[in-house]
């Protein structure tokens, strides 16, 4: 039997893996791609952004969101029915790509590979990790003990055990590709110099390709690593524990009434980022006068607002991800404005 190939997008909060799905999937060229999404929060928001382009590549069912927390914590529960749904579908599928969250740990996933529902039905053609030249630019992600050591001297407060920094050495640990997203954003000398970081950090010939959210598909799909027999030479932070939890993280989802202007909901979302602790929000926001709610992508510093098409059911709300402890009042007033 002819096993599946399947792409495991992965990269931290904001780092731009649906914008690289969504491009994927425009230019499918007759390819029969599976989508799975994966949500650290409650509410899905992904992957109504998905179905805007998938008609090329997607037929109804075959794109399938999950919510119940990253998905590395609920193999058993969520993804292995997931696939076992999607690999008994009458038409074949070509490939699946999985979206996880930006949370999410990839080692524990690639294990679910040895299942016996998947293992011999699919293979992890490979894991893409894209990786935010942006962030990394601002020190929101940190790469190297130096510059750590810089942050403590200014910070004598900050963890040693960084949990943004552990998610991102094991995304980073599972590559068989780094996407560098957001380069246009970045100068040339900086961006070289993230390039030579990220190296050190990688497995050996693993390619570093740069992004300004759009690749050709044969540069995504076709690694052909089978990553689940690899899973040695993949071990980051926390190895290859099954047994994993994101406690260092939070989300809620926030309803708020709608915003007077464009300008003013920009307002909102630039106060509720600003809060201590919060790392990302996402999802779909109203505006008065406007008839289909804006589409919000925050992190960092950076919001975008764009609307969703009128044609394509969504549900209002806004996610905010963060560190656990985070003021979620003070979150909640500042989306209200």
């Amino acid at each position: 039997m002819t096993r599946v190939p399947v792409t495991v997008l992965t990269g931290f909060l904001g780092a731009g893996k649906t914008t690289l799905l969504r491009s994927l999937l425009t230019q499918a060229d007759g390819r029969r791609i599976a989508v799975v999404v994966n949500e650290f929060g409650d509410a899905g928001f992904d992957g109504g952004l998905i179905e805007e382009c998938a008609a090329k590549a997607c037929a109804e069912g075959d794109i399938v969101e999950l919510t119940n927390g990253c998905i590395c914590c609920t193999v058993a529960d969520d993804f292995i029915p997931t696939m076992d749904k999607l690999l008994s579908r009458d038409r074949p599928l070509d490939a699946i790509v999985i979206e996880t969250s930006g949370l999410a740990l990839p080692q524990p996933l690639l294990q679910a590979f040895a299942w016996p529902a998947v293992r011999n039905r699919a293979t992890v053609d490979g894991v893409v990790t894209v990786v935010d030249a942006l962030a990394l630019s601002e020190g929101r992600i940190v790469l190297d003990e130096a510059a750590v050591a810089t942050q403590r001297e200014v910070d004598p407060s900050l963890d040693h055990d960084d949990p943004i920094e552990e998610v991102f050495e094991d995304q980073l640990a599972c590559a068989d590709l780094v996407v560098l997203s957001k380069t246009d954003l970045v100068s040339a000398d900086v961006l070289a110099d993230i390039e030579t970081r990220i190296a050190r950090a990688l497995r050996q010939d693993v390619r570093i390709v740069r992004s300004r959210g759009a690749l050709a598909p044969q540069v995504l799909i076709g690694l052909a690593s089978a990553a689940e027999n690899d899973l040695a030479a993949r071990q980051g932070h926390h190895g290859d524990e099954e047994d994993h939890d994101h406690d260092d993280f939070e989300s809620i989802v926030v309803q708020c009434p709608p915003a007077a202007s464009v300008e003013s909901l920009n307002a909102r979302i630039t106060a509720a980022l600003g809060r201590q602790g919060v790392l990302r929000v996402k999802g779909y926001a109203r505006v008065d006068g406007k008839p289909s709610p804006a589409v919000v992508q925050a992190v960092g510093g950076r919001v975008e607002l764009s609307f969703a098409r009128p044609d394509i059911a969504i549900q209002d709300g806004l996610v905010v991800i963060g560190l656990k402890g985070f003021d979620g009042d003070a979150i909640r007033r500042a989306l209200s404005g």
